[in-house]
């Protein structure tokens, strides 16, 4: 299968990753700060154990479709830019567009910038900084993780492996010290029933249950990062799908061990009004140092969320550069680390820019809005490549076709829906960012006509 760097002349980067390395990639990205935020969501807005439970299943089972529907197309394009390509073979560079420049200038920098803010104020509960030195600190947080995927892929890919395999051990050895140590006489668990026949089953609010849909998908973000570095994985037939379902297996294991901890000594109510979930369980079993356990892991999830973030989303702006649908720079390959290393530059200084200007949580739900209408046309292009396209070989075929893809376009429609109801303003800011690059592509495109 030929590489799409060398079909344009432009070089290919080297295929290096394993899939045990991919997979950590897409567990680094995905375990971030949300499953120590969001669980207190799911709990105010789902209002009881039944709709918490539901959110996280439901969550689980939506990405899980969209994983196993794009693993299909990531082995037929195994080539950089994931999404942004798939786009691109199914309904052309318009669209494609639209995803890179989305994420190029809002998603991407903003989820740097933001992840690099969260470790930088944990970091601050253990030597207390004044605001600009909390912005200070997650700006050379960004350059140190930038500069290490800058370098070499190598390095960039010791850092995740390492981190991403401290992370879940030490996740799955906290939900274990709280259900060994914690007292469960107090959790959500022990009062079951008292809501009546059937009332802790259903959620308080059908809109309020969609809304906190959104944040539970913000925690699940990052299922498809796998498939940005689709070309530098080594056997790509094999390890993709591997690594993608068998991350995402990993990952939702993580999330719901550490939910049923959190509701074994933590009333739901209590969640609900938890500013710091996390922290409140990890004090309910361990006491006094349960904080300072809980803080460390934040520094350590965040920090891997930072290096995979880092290490995958480049890659769409390496493969608009190589496409010619943006700066043919972005997709020049550093000579001697043979990295791309123009969009990492690109990607660090963009997100060093957004430190400065706002908060992480202030675009958490904007985030899900801007990409979800793109991940549903990746999990279209299924359907239309299979009838344009039939004679490309596909080693791997979307288990449950059509009934997944099907189901995963379904149920994110209504979340869509939804949101544009419940949220109006932040759900039509987001679609406005991604139509205002079509004008910008209309004069992208009159530029390469001109220079042809």
């Amino acid at each position: 299968m030929p590489e799409a760097g060398n079909q344009r002349g432009l070089g290919a980067l080297p295929r290096r990753l394993s899939a045990g390395s991919t997979a950590a990639v897409l567990i680094g990205s995905t375990i971030g700060s949300g499953i120590f935020m969001v669980p207190a969501v799911a709990a105010a807005e789902g209002g009881t154990l039944g709709a918490v439970a539901l959110l996280w299943v439901a969550g689980a089972l939506l990405t899980l479709f969209g994983a196993l529907t794009v693993a299909e197309l990531a082995v037929m394009f195994p080539r950089p830019g994931g999404i942004y390509v798939y786009i691109h073979e199914a309904f052309g560079p318009l669209p494609a567009f639209l995803f890179g420049w989305t994420r190029l200038w809002v998603i991407h920098p903003a989820l740097i910038g933001g992840i690099a803010l969260i470790f930088a104020s944990y970091a601050a509960t253990f030597v207390p900084l004044p605001d600009f030195q909390v912005r200070a600190l997650a700006v050379v947080t960004i350059l140190m993780v930038g500069g290490a995927n800058y370098r070499s892929m190598a390095l960039g890919t010791g850092i995740q492996n390492l981190s991403t395999i401290a992370k879940v051990v030490a996740l799955v050895g906290l939900a274990g010290a709280v259900f060994l140590l914690g007292d469960p006489s107090q959790g959500t668990f022990s009062n079951l029933g008292s809501e009546g026949p059937g009332g802790f089953l259903l959620p308080l609010s059908w809109t309020g249950f969609g809304v906190a849909l959104i944040a539970v998908l913000w925690a699940y973000d990052g299922w498809a990062d796998a498939t940005y570095l689709a070309g530098e994985v080594r056997d790509p037939e094999r390890s993709l799908p591997r690594a993608i379902i068998g991350g995402f297996g990993v990952i939702v294991g993580v999330y719901l061990l550490l939910n049923g901890a959190y509701l074994f000594v933590l009333p739901l109510q209590d969640m609900a009004a938890s500013d710091l979930v996390a922290s409140d369980a990890a004090s309910a079993a361990l006491g006094g140092v349960g904080a300072s356990v809980v803080g460390a892991l934040v520094l350590l999830s965040t920090f891997g969320a930072l290096n995979g973030t880092m290490m995958s989303g480049p890659r769409v702006f390496f493969a608009m550069g190589q496409d010619g649908l943006f700066f043919r720079q972005l997709g020049a390959i550093h000579p001697k680390g043979q990295t791309p290393h123009i969009a990492i530059l690109t990607a660090t200084v963009l997100g060093v820019g957004f430190v400065s200007l706002r908060t992480f949580e202030e675009l958490a739900g904007a985030f899900i809005i801007g990409l979800w209408p793109f991940y549903m046309l990746a999990v279209l292009a299924v359907f239309r490549l299979r009838k344009t396209r039939p004679d490309i070989p596909r080693p791997y075929r979307t288990w449950g076709y059509p009934v997944v893809p099907t189901l995963f376009l379904g149920v994110s429609a209504s979340m869509l829906l939804n949101a544009l109801v419940a949220q109006p303003l932040s759900t039509l800011f987001s679609f406005g960012v991604i139509a205002s690059g079509i004008p910008v592509y209309g004069v992208w495109a009159r530029r390469r006509l001109g220079a042809q």
